[in-house]
């Protein structure tokens, strides 16, 4: 399963991966309406990037994480949290607690959980009025400056990847993941925020990052070093050593439907 390659990289993972602005986590908290008491299920919390902002508001979060050097990371990021806790298991393979939770969140993971299994187990954990918040941050298109020339060097290097000009739009991803959420039968008053931002990444920050990604890391290692080494001396000779990265936040968050 390539959510464990993640853990291969948890240093770098913990280190150059981008987060979620503070405003997501404001509608997380303002659409759910959940209690200041609440309880909140993470699915997949890696280093406990969309944790640690839960934690401080007050929050029980279970933390459901297949990545034990992970796990270690985010448990010295939220030593100072007694009400968050980490179980090293897949959500999948994770002993239920039905009915419990107000709050079930998953920061770019949810797609890697068996589709047969995630959204009713969800359900199933989920209290009488609990709501589901899943996103993911993209790379929205279309391609420009730097994200448009480095794709001659992949095309030379690994051309059997196909080229991301080619993808599914982010629109046509939106609407397809509302359909899913829709379809299941098991959750409504599905709504939708997006956020646009931007990070800077210095070219060694920038290769960090790439090896985080499960695709770089399964590439072959000969090739993954010439990939990156390629790529960062685009950056330092043709874009002053920084890359500015944009992101696409895309949040889902709906409610059950019965019990």
């Amino acid at each position: 399963m390539k959510a464990f390659t993640f853990d291969t990289a948890a240093s770098e993972y913990n280190e150059v991966r981008p987060g979620y602005p503070n405003e997501l986590f404001k509608d997380v908290i303002e659409l759910s309406g959940i209690p200041q008491n609440g309880f909140i299920l993470e699915i997949g919390s890696g280093t406990g990037q969309a944790t640690l902002p839960l934690a401080k508001q007050g929050y029980s979060i279970t933390c459901l994480e297949p990545g034990k050097n992970l796990i270690q990371i985010a448990q010295q990021k939220l030593i100072n949290y007694p009400k968050v806790t980490f179980l090293n298991t897949t959500f999948e393979d994770w002993q239920i607690e039905k009915s419990k939770f107000h709050v079930i969140t998953s920061a770019t993971a949810f797609h890697w959980v068996d589709q047969k299994i995630g959204y009713l187990k969800v359900h199933s954990a989920l209290n009488s009025m609990g709501k589901l918040a899943l996103f993911w941050n993209k790379h929205p298109r279309p391609y420009t400056g730097f994200f448009e020339e480095v794709q001659q060097i992949y095309h030379k290097i690994v051309p059997e990847w196909p080229d991301p000009n080619n993808r599914q739009s982010d629109e046509d991803w939106i609407n397809e993941t509302q359909t899913t959420i829709n379809s299941t039968g098991l959750f409504n008053q599905l709504k939708i925020r997006k956020y646009h931002w931007f990070k800077d990444y210095s070219s060694d920050a920038y290769i960090k990052l790439l090896s985080t990604y499960s695709d770089h890391i399964s590439l072959e290692e000969t090739r993954r070093k010439r990939l990156f080494t390629d790529i960062k001396n685009l950056i330092d000779s043709d874009f002053s050593g920084v890359v500015k990265r944009p992101y696409l936040t895309v949040l889902f968050i709906s409610e059950k439907i019965g019990d």
